[in-house]
C-alpha cells in the first residue's frame, strides 16, 4: 500500500488540513457531554435558569463550530481524495504504456481496465473516509474513554473490559476479508473480460446465433462475482452485531452500576448521563467500524493489485542515451539487416523464428511470405523493439537497433498492423494521429499515396466525418487505406505493412503500389498474393520460423518447390474464378 499512497505526497498539506479540520469538530463533540452534565447537575437540579442558558449558548456556539469544522474537512478532503486518484491513475496508465509487448500480455486487458477504475475508486473512497470518518472513529473511542475516565473512572472502567475482545474480532475480520476482497476484483477482471469479448465479437455472436450462449456465460461469470461479494459480505456483517452484543452489554453494566452509585450517593446525575453519552458514542463509532473495516478490507486488496503494476520494473520500455551525442546521423537510415536472429515468446519454449539473416538495403522492398504461424507478423515486431530478440542482432542504418533512443528509432517506422484499428474521431484526426503536427495539406497527399482520399471526398462531411468506434462505419478496405495513410503521413524511413492490403481489389492496390513508388522508404510487406510479391525487388519465404529461401520471384520460381507451390496453387484459383 505504500507505493500506492506515494502519490498522496503532492497533496498532504490539503490532507493534514483536513485533519487539523477533523479534529477540531471531534474536540467539539467531544466537550458537549460534559457541558449537558455541567447544565444537568449545575442547572436542572439546582433549577438555576443562568446557568442552563449560560451554558446551552455555550452549547450552540460549540455545535456551530463542529458545523463548520464538517464542512471545511469535507472540502479539504475531497480535494485530496480526487488529486490523490487522478495522480494515481496517471501512473497507472503512464506504467502500463511504458510495458513492453511481453509484460503487457502477462496481464489481461480487462484486469488493467479494473485497476485504473474501480481498485483505484476504492481507495480513493477509503481516503477520502480516513481524512472524513475513519481516523476519527478510533480517536473518538479512545478519546470518549479517556473522558469517561475523567468524569467517573469507575463506571469507565467497565466500558473497558469489552474493549479487547472488540480489538480481537477487528484483526481477524480485517484479516479474512482482504483475501475475500481480492477474490471479489478477481471476479470482476473476469466479468469485464466477458463482457468486452462479447462486445466486440457482436458481429460474430449475432452472425452464429450465439446470443443465449453469451448470456449463459455471462449469467456464470456474474453469478461468481455476486457469490465472492456475498462472501465477503457476510463476514464483514458479522462484525456489527457481535460488536454491537459486545458494547450493548457492557453499557447495560454502566448503567446498572450508575444507577447504584446515584443511589448511594456516591455519583451525580450528570455524571451518569455523561458516562452513557460517551458510551453511546463508543458504541455508534464501533458500529461504524464495520462499514469502515468494509471499504478498508477492500481497498487493501485493491491497493495490492495496483502495486503490482507500479514496482514493475522487468519489461519497460526506455530510451537509450547515446554515448556520443554529437555522432553522424547514418545516411542510410532505412537500411536494415538482420543477424542470426531467433525469438521465443516469454513463458513458451517453441522458437518462432530460428536464425533469420537478411539484409535490406535503403528504398528496397521486401515481400514476406509463408503459411499461417510461420513467423511473419513476429518477425516484423522485433523492427521497432515490440518484443527483444531472444538470440542475435538486428541493424537499423548500420546501428544495433537498441543502441537506438527508442523514440528515435520508432519515428522512421511507418507501421500498419495486421489488423486495421481507428480511433473515435474524424478521419483527419486518425490520418494525423501519425504525424499530430501535420497540416491538413499533408493529410490530403498522405490519403491521395493511400487511396482514400476520393472516397473521402465523397462523404458529406469529407474529411470530418466522424469515425465510430474501431471504424465501425467504415469497410474493410476503407480501414485499412486509412491505415496505410496514417503511417504514410510520417513519410517513414522504413515502412511495414503487415498483410495490409488484403481487402484491397486489385486495381486499387496496384494504384497504391505506383504511388508508393515514389517514396524512397525501405518497405517490407506481408502478404500472401503473388501478383504483390512479383512487384518487389525480393522476397522472403518463411516455414515454421524459419528462412526457406530469399530472392526475387524468377529465382525462387527456379530454386525454390514451396514458392513454386505456392504460384501454382494461386494461378489455379484464378483460372478457376
Amino acid at each position: 500500500m505504500k507505493a500506492v499512497l506515494s502519490y498522496l505526497k503532492p497533496y498532504k498539506w490539503f490532507a493534514i488540513i483536513a485533519l487539523g479540520f477533523m479534529l477540531v469538530e471531534l474536540a467539539a463533540e467531544l466537550v458537549q457531554p460534559l457541558i449537558i452534565a455541567k447544565i444537568i447537575d449545575n442547572g436542572v437540579v439546582s433549577k438555576d435558569f443562568h446557568v442552563i442558558s449560560t451554558w446551552g449558548c455555550a452549547l450552540i456556539g460549540i455545535a456551530l463550530v463542529s458545523f463548520s469544522s464538517g464542512i471545511a474537512n469535507t472540502y479539504f478532503s475531497s480535494h485530496a481524495a480526487q488529486s490523490f486518484a487522478f495522480e494515481l491513475r496517471n501512473a497507472l496508465f503512464s506504467k502500463i504504456q511504458s510495458f513492453s509487448m511481453a509484460t503487457f500480455l502477462k496481464y489481461p486487458a480487462s484486469g488493467l481496465i479494473t485497476r485504473l477504475t474501480n481498485d483505484v475508486q476504492q481507495v480513493q473512497s477509503v481516503l477520502f473516509m480516513s481524512l472524513r470518518i475513519m481516523l476519527r472513529a478510533p480517536l473518538s473511542v479512545v478519546l470518549s474513554l479517556m473522558m469517561a475516565f475523567f468524569v467517573n473512572a469507575k463506571m469507565a472502567t467497565i466500558l473497558l473490559i469489552g474493549t479487547p475482545i472488540l480489538a480481537a474480532l477487528l484483526l481477524l475480520i480485517v484479516k479474512k476479508g482482504t483475501r475475500l476482497f481480492g477474490q471479489v476484483q478477481s471476479s470482476l477482471d473476469r466479468l469485464n473480460r466477458t463482457l468486452q469479448e462479447s462486445l466486440q465479437a457482436i458481429y460474430l455472436v449475432k452472425a452464429f446465433m450465439r446470443n443465449s450462449y453469451e448470456m449463459d456465460k455471462f449469467h456464470r461469470v456474474a453469478e461468481d462475482l455476486k457469490m465472492d461479494t456475498m462472501k465477503a459480505l457476510r463476514i464483514m456483517e458479522l462484525m456489527m452485531p457481535s460488536m454491537a452484543f459486545v458494547l450493548n452489554v457492557s453499557l447495560l453494566f454502566v448503567i446498572w452500576y450508575g444507577a447504584r452509585e446515584v443511589g448511594m450517593n456516591q455519583a451525580q446525575v450528570g455524571e451518569l448521563v455523561a458516562v452513557v453519552n460517551y458510551a453511546l458514542r463508543i458504541t455508534g463509532y464501533f458500529g461504524m467500524f464495520a462499514f469502515i473495516l468494509n471499504g478498508f478490507s477492500r481497498a487493501k486488496a485493491s491497493s495490492e493489485r495496483m502495486a503490482e503494476i507500479l514496482v514493475v520494473e522487468e519489461g519497460l520500455e526506455k530510451d537509450v542515451a547515446r554515448s556520443r551525442k554529437a555522432e553522424a546521423m547514418p545516411e542510410d537510415k532505412g537500411a536494415l539487416r538482420f543477424e542470426k536472429v531467433s525469438f521465443v515468446y516469454p513463458n513458451t519454449t517453441k522458437p518462432v523464428l530460428q536464425d533469420i539473416s537478411f539484409e535490406v538495403k535503403k528504398g528496397e522492398k521486401l515481400a514476406i511470405m509463408g503459411a499461417t504461424g510461420s513467423g511473419k507478423s513476429t518477425l516484423l515486431s522485433l523492427i521497432p523493439r515490440f518484443y527483444e530478440p531472444t538470440r542475435g542482432e538486428i541493424f537499423v542504418g548500420g546501428r544495433n537497433i537498441r543502441e537506438w533512443p527508442l523514440k528515435e528509432l520508432r519515428g522512421m517506422i511507418g507501421y500498419v498492423p495486421q489488423k486495421s484499428l481507428l480511433f473515435t474521431g474524424s478521419i483527419e484526426d486518425n490520418v494525423k494521429w501519425g504525424k499530430p503536427d501535420a497540416a491538413h495539406d499533408e493529410v490530403v497527399v498522405a490519403a491521395k499515396m493511400a487511396q482514400i482520399h476520393d472516397t473521402i471526398v465523397q462523404f458529406p462531411e469529407q474529411y470530418k466525418t466522424k469515425v465510430g468506434q474501431k471504424g465501425v462505419n467504415l469497410s474493410g478496405g476503407q480501414k485499412q487505406r486509412l491505415s496505410i495513410a496514417r503511417a504514410l503521413i510520417r513519410k517513414p524511413q522504413i515502412l511495414i505493412l503487415d498483410d495490409s492490403t488484403s481487402a484491397l481489389d486489385v486495381k486499387t492496390e496496384a494504384a497504391l503500389w505506383d504511388a508508393l513508388k515514389g517514396t524512397d522508404a525501405t518497405m517490407l510487406v506481408v502478404t500472401q498474393k503473388i501478383h504483390t510479391a512479383k512487384e518487389a525487388d525480393r522476397i522472403l519465404l518463411l516455414e515454421e520460423g524459419k528462412m526457406a529461401a530469399m530472392g526475387t520471384h524468377e529465382e525462387l520460381m527456379k530454386n525454390s518447390g514451396l514458392y513454386r507451390q505456392i504460384a501454382r496453387t494461386q494461378e489455379e484459383k484464378v483460372g478457376e474464378e
